[in-house]
């Protein structure tokens, strides 16, 4: 498994803006389990948690000190309020069998001690370093969608969310056109396909942040880049053609007049030099 890309404060304030966009109290599909069971003690309880469903909350720590236990106990507090059951993992960096868990998370330099939320699906949905309030584990609990998109940006890679149901409109065009997409080995390994149900409630927030209305009539096909950036949007038919044509604008240019500004791509978050 790819090493998620957390580092320090950055770390958590990147995930904070992503996920507190989609929260949602509603259940979730039982993902793939993304964790070697037998790496760590850390990844063995994590993987137990994503068989049964659950989130977890990942305790790093090193000293057993006072920021530690308090954080202990929001834990355990917070446990109490989530609308579901969640799992409570702790890993001492100061362990060597935990060795596979800490490079993994990226968490050798971060500050300590600090909470990573992590979904079924293995995404980070939120991290808080150095103190947590017990009240605040909730806004970790996301909606699958925006799960699999955070799961998507952390192995840097594209997300293909596809809104639509059997009553969507171009539902048959947009699905051929992401198969194509799939299809194609530039993109075949960098690219991951989210189907949302516009219908779905549990997806409220996530389709207002892609600006997508749930009672769209017609298939909607959203092109998020591995910066977590909407770069293209298509309403109803749309061809692989389409996408990839897309995708290779964003590649070739940062933002109008080679700037980088709130209406530009930048693709990867990664701006090139102004023209």
């Amino acid at each position: 498994m790819s090493p998620l890309v957390v580092r320090s404060i950055v770390f958590a304030a990147a995930l904070s803006a992503v996920a507190a966009v989609g929260s949602s109290a509603h259940a979730v599909e039982k993902p793939t389990n993304p964790w070697i069971s037998n790496a760590s003690p850390g990844l063995a309880a994590l993987a137990a948690a994503a068989d049964q469903g659950r989130y977890a909350f990942v305790l790093f720590w090193k000293v057993n000190d006072d920021a530690t236990h308090r954080m202990q106990t929001a834990l355990q507090d917070g446990m109490k309020q989530l609308p579901r059951p969640a799992e409570v993992v702790s890993v001492c960096l100061a362990d060597s069998r935990e060795a596979a868990t800490v490079e993994i998370f990226g968490v050798a330099r971060a500050p300590l001690p600090l909470v990573a939320a992590v979904a079924p699906n293995g995404a980070v949905t939120k991290a808080w370093p150095l103190k947590i309030a017990s009240e605040q584990l909730a806004e970790a609990i996301v909606s699958r969608g925006t799960a699999e998109c955070l799961k998507a940006m952390q192995e840097q890679k594209l997300t293909l969310v596809c809104v639509q149901n059997a009553k969507s409109t171009q539902r048959a065009a947009a699905k051929l056109a992401v198969a194509g997409f799939q299809a194609d080995e530039r993109f075949a390994a960098a690219t991951r396909v989210v189907v949302i149900d516009p219908a779905d409630p549990s997806e409220k927030a996530f389709l207002a942040n892609l600006q997508v209305s749930p009672k769209t009539p017609e298939a909607v096909t959203v092109l998020v880049s591995p910066a977590g950036q909407a770069i293209g949007k298509f309403a109803g038919a749309v061809t692989t053609e389409d996408l990839v044509a897309k995708v290779a604008s964003a590649q070739a240019g940062c933002c109008p007049g080679g700037q980088c500004g709130p209406d530009g791509c930048c693709p990867g978050g990664q701006c090139g030099p102004a023209k």
